[in-house]
Order: C-alpha cells, then structure tokens, then sequence
C-alpha cells in the first residue's frame, strides 16, 4: 500500500524526504555541528571556506556551517510554533464565531478585521518593538499578527457545515455546543485549514529571518539565520560567505517547505491539482 502511495504522489513523496532530512538536520544538530556553535576564537576570525572550516568562520572564528545548522533547528522550532498557535487560535475563534452567529460573530469578525487591516510585517515589527527582541517576543508577535486569516477561514468553513444533517441530528440528540465543535464541525473543516497552515510554515520562517535581521527576533549570540545575515552585512564585500550561506539555507530550506505543502495540498483534495 505504501509503495502504490508514493507512485501516486510521487512530488509529494519526494518532497516529504526532504523535509525529514531537514527535519532530522534540526534533531540532530549537535551532532552533526562539525564545530562548536557558540565558543568565540578571535584567532580564528573571518577565514575563507576550507577543510576545517567547509562554510569558513564569522567575526568571531565562529564556525559558520555549525552555526547554520543550529539555525535550522531553531528556524523550524520558531516557525512550527507560530503556525500551530495561528491555526489553534484562528480555528476556535472562527468556529465559535460561524456556530453561534449573532453579536458573538460580529465582535470576534471585527476584532479579525482590525487585525488584517493593518499590514503584517509593519504589525509584528511593532509588537515585537514594544515587547523587546527575544525568541519568544518573535513567536508572540507573528501568532497575535497572524491568527485573523484563519479565524475568518474557519468562521466561513464553518456557516457551511452548521447546517448539515449530521450537525441537525447531534444537536436533536441534545448534544452538548462544545461536542458538536469538536466532534462534527472542526474535523471535518481541519483538513483544509491543516494545508493552509502547511503553506504558512515557510512564510513564517522567512519573517522570523526578517524580524531577527532587523533586531527585533533573536538576539546574539544565538545561532539564527536572520541574525548571521545581519552580522555578516557589513562584511559583504570582505567575507561573503558570511551572508551567501546563511541567505542559501534559508532559500532552501523555505523552498522544500513551501513544495512539500503544495503537494500535500494536491494530496488532500485532488480537485485543485494542477496540470503541469
């Protein structure tokens, strides 16, 4: 049954290997960290790719590919962190919102609209501006900026499935509200918002590269993406490498994230596939 699966999915198979390997990278980091990831050796600084050193070493003869490595385990930690907060936030909120109706949805749609009224990116930078820049101040402001999108995606999945037979007859039975959310609407609208939130995970780890880029995510000496981009800047035209494999990763990385969710979209609903 599994090898007929990947014959029928092939992309997505193919795509889901290599996230594993990304996600086995992340595990696995101390281990596979050639170097040490945090110790400063200033007699070591800034020198160029070579054997020791595949990926060279930053201003502080810091080993630059133990350091990417370490990043992807906190990239991916921050960025699966902020879609599970989104998707649990969103889906109770719109789910209350689309069952009950009335003054409930008005105040909890209007509350998600003042949040999409303003851009994203300006928002989080806000948030995270006023709370201070750390890891978890980063999380905290990209789950209150992104929450909204899928409150109002549930809230309209939602108003659909309210009505359905199954929903009619739990309510007949004197099923309890909360049963009936959680047995006979959110599972049947949860594979839609699951691949919504697959698509987000790689956006997510781009703007937490972003956040931290501009000082207000992570801060030194802590091995993240966004931030060895920023360190390396002004070393752009002196030591490349700096930026190059930092800025690879994270193309990379965000890349297989962003396919494997595509795919994995065609998988569930096979109506949207696209002819290629």
């Amino acid at each position: 049954m599994m090898m007929n699966f990947v014959r029928q999915h092939k992309l997505f198979s193919f795509y889901t290997a290599l996230m594993l390997l990304i996600l086995c990278v992340a595990l696995f980091a101390p281990w596979l960290a050639p170097g040490d990831a945090f110790t400063s050796d200033v007699t070591q600084a800034l020198q160029g790719p070579s054997s020791e050193h595949p990926f060279g070493t930053d201003k502080l003869g810091r080993d630059v590919l133990s350091r990417i490595i370490y990043g992807t385990q906190l990239s991916l930690f921050m960025g699966l962190t902020i879609v599970i907060i989104m998707v649990s936030i969103g889906t109770i909120i719109g789910a209350v919102a689309g069952y009950f109706g009335g003054k409930v949805e008005t105040v909890l749609m209007r509350l998600a609209d003042i949040m999409l009224a303003f851009p994203g990116v300006v928002l989080a930078i806000a948030i995270a501006g006023i709370l201070g820049g750390s890891i978890v101040n980063t999380i905290i402001a990209l789950s209150v900026v992104g929450w909204a999108k899928y409150a109002r995606l549930v809230r309209s999945m939602t108003l659909k499935v309210r009505h359905e037979e199954y929903v009619v007859a739990a309510v007949m039975m004197g099923a309890s509200t909360w049963t009936i959310l959680r047995r006979h609407i959110i599972p049947n609208i949860l594979p839609l918002v699951v691949t919504t939130g697959a698509l987000d995970i790689g956006a997510m780890m781009i703007e937490v590269a972003g956040l931290s880029f501009l000082g207000f995510g992570a801060q030194p000496p802590t091995p993240e993406w966004g931030l060895m981009l920023n360190e390396g800047r002004q070393y752009l035209q002196t030591s490349p490498w700096l930026m190059i494999f930092p800025g690879i990763s994270i193309l990379s990385v965000v890349s297989v994230f962003n396919l494997w969710a595509d795919s994995l979209r065609d998988v569930v609903d096979p109506k949207t596939e696209k002819s290629y």
